[in-house]
This record gives structure tokens, sequence and C-alpha cells, in this order.
């Protein structure tokens, strides 16, 4: 049996960025991104939309825009919806609209170039209809050190009421996070959308937490979005 998506959060004290993809107890299709963030700078972040429609991650001090902080959350391209935690999601969302199928458009991502840590670039290429596939992509540093990226796609089979699967950038404690697990099975036996995102939003370490949304692929850009206080 998949563990509570709280219980899986909370296994972790810093999980960074993660991808959510789910239904909840009432059946509804759902999808969900969060971020946490160690440094002030990191925490110094909003979801918001832009002018090009999508759900941007975007600082909310006078800080210059830094590339591996902000970036497209959550965007459409080539009648899907694409979300994840960095600049990729734009490259991906582009690759769909050019006509390019989702694991050719999720092909040839790297890992962000963060040493020491090397944080996986998370995408998701979700269909806008209820029982439509999902592809989860993730570019990862090898655990042994190689320099070149490790590149994992999985389509999802069928979720059932109260399934979800979710990938996290980090696990372990804050001082030395190491890279999160390949994947996640999760039960998100909930309520509904909203249930959802309460649930998913106080499983996170309050002193870390920045950002989080839940939405249906297919009404994107409708959004429930919640804050830490800025």
């Amino acid at each position: 049996m998949p563990i509570d998506l709280t219980e899986a959060l909370a296994a972790h004290p810093y999980p960074g960025r993660g991808v959510l993809r789910c239904r909840t107890a009432d059946g509804a299709p759902l999808a969900a991104y969060f971020l946490t963030g160690r440094s002030p700078a990191s925490r110094a972040r909003a979801l918001r939309f832009t002018p090009d429609g999508a759900l941007t991650v975007v600082p909310t001090d006078v800080r210059e825009h830094d590339d591996l902080r902000h970036y497209p959350a959550v965007r459409r391209g080539g009648g899907l919806v694409v979300y994840g935690n960095g600049e990729q999601v734009a490259t991906v969302a582009d690759r769909l609209d050019a006509g390019l199928s989702p694991v050719e458009a999720l092909d040839g991502l790297d890992y962000e170039p963060d040493p020491p840590i090397f944080t996986p670039r998370l995408t998701v290429v979700a269909d806008v209809r209820p029982d439509g596939p999902t592809w989860l992509g993730a570019a990862r540093r090898s655990a042994a050190g190689r320099l070149g990226a490790d590149r994992l796609f999985l389509r999802l089979g069928a979720l059932s009421p109260g399934e979800g699967v979710l990938l996290t950038t980090y696990q372990g404690a804050p001082a030395a996070p190491a890279t999160g697990a390949p994947y996640l099975e999760v039960a998100t036996a909930y309520r509904d959308a909203s249930d959802l995102l309460e649930r998913l939003w106080s499983a996170l370490p309050a002193e870390y937490r920045v950002a989080a949304a839940v939405f249906a692929p297919a009404a994107f850009p409708e959004v429930l979005l919640r804050h830490a206080a800025q």
C-alpha cells in the first residue's frame, strides 16, 4: 500500500521542490507543484502569472533574475500542460508546440549546474483529458558521480481515486540534502483540490515553505495557490 502524501513529505525535512500527479477521493485528476527554500533568496519568491500565460516563480524582492530560482513552473504546450522545477518547462512546452512527442520533448535535458547538490530537473507533461496519459521526466546526476545526466522517463498508468505519484528534488536533512528518489507512489484520498492543497501545505516544513499550487490540467490557468507570509 502506498503511504499517505503527508507521511511521504514528513519523512524528508527538506524536500526542495516537488511535482505531483494524482486523483483525489472525488476522482478529480489533479496536479501540484511546490517549492521550499533554505536561503533568504530562495524564500523571497512567489508564484505569479506572467503575460505569456505561464505560472511563474518570480522574486518578491528587488533581486535580479536568477535562472535557477526564477522560472516558468506551469505552462501549456502542444495542447498539453507542462510543469516542473526550472527553465526546462519552457523548453519542453516549446518542443511540444513544435510537434515533438512528450518523450522527445523531455529528452536532452540536464540536471542543474549547482554543485555540490546538482539538483535534478523534474518535469511533468499532463494530458488535459480526464483519462489521458501523463509523462514524468527527470534529469539526474549519477549517484556514482558520472558527469553525464541520467534521463528517466515514466508514462503513468491510469490513476484511481486516491492514488498519486510524487517526485521531489531532495530527500533527507536540510543541512545536507540528497537527491530525491526517482518517484514515490503516494495515497491522496483527500476530499477535493482544496483539501489536497491544505494537506500538502501543512506537510511542508514551516520554516522552508515558499509556495504551492494545485490545479486540474484541463482547467489551467485556474489554480489554487498558497504562499508563505512575505
